[in-house]
């Protein structure tokens, strides 16, 4: 089973099959439709939701009830394209919109198919990710990476995604001081979109003085260690 396309080879995948349990296993690939791209995997970075459903089968209120591919921040090199593909060519070095949007509901027509409540998003149960050998996903999700970019980098465009999306919605500028609460892999990428957007003071708080020293070192201006310890 679970033919890559790609002269008969098997396409495996990481699947989640238990709390702690992944297994390497062979992941079908649907036929490649006309508006898709047949992506080989080059990077998958490894987000805080993929560990919570591997500690626990569940992320918030999203439970895994069945072996599931996990992977959503990933990059990797255009092998085929649909028939009506124009925008991308076999080689070419892509990062992956890891959402797929309905396209129809209000959110969707008026712009803003990030809040899609019909969002079908690599690694979100009952949806697979990509950490797999390849993928098929939409090609117009699939982005060109400059050649300076690497492909590790370019699996990076999503988190960082994360911090632009909140430097523009904060109207972040060169008159803007900003307060990060949190230096984990989110917090930072937001500290250094804040940081290109113009920010002049960049302070972060966190519980956990190995990330504040990270974020020191990636150019914060000023850290906190606050306490877990709750008084009443």
């Amino acid at each position: 089973m679970g033919k890559g396309g790609d002269g008969g080879e098997e396409n495996m995948a990481a699947w989640l099959v238990g709390i702690n349990t992944l297994k390497i296993q062979p992941f079908n690939l649907p036929p490649l439709g006309p508006h898709e791209a047949r992506i080989r995997m080059k990077a998958v970075g490894i987000c805080g939701s993929d560990v919570h459903y591997l500690k626990a089968m569940r992320c918030a209120h999203f439970i895994v009830k069945e072996p599931m591919v996990i992977g959503h921040e990933c990059a990797g090199v255009v092998e085929e394209v649909g028939s009506e593909v124009k925008s991308l060519v076999v080689g070419d070095r892509v990062a992956l919109e890891p959402g797929i949007s309905c396209g129809r509901c209000k959110h969707c027509k008026g712009g803003r198919y990030n809040l899609c409540v019909d969002m079908k998003f690599f690694a979100t149960p009952p949806v697979h990710g990509s950490l797999a050998n390849q993928v098929v996903h939409p090609a117009d999700l699939c982005f060109k990476l400059p050649d300076e970019l690497s492909l590790e980098e370019g699996a990076m465009c999503e988190p960082l995604s994360v911090g632009v999306h909140a430097s523009r919605r904060a109207n972040v500028g060169p008159e803007t001081n900003v307060l990060i609460m949190g230096a984990g892999p989110i917090g930072l990428v937001t500290m250094l979109a804040a940081r290109a957007f113009g920010a002049p003071r960049i302070v972060i708080v966190d519980v956990d003085e190995h990330r504040l020293s990270v974020a020191k070192s990636l150019g914060a201006d000023e850290t906190v260690k606050v306490s877990t310890n709750i008084q009443v």
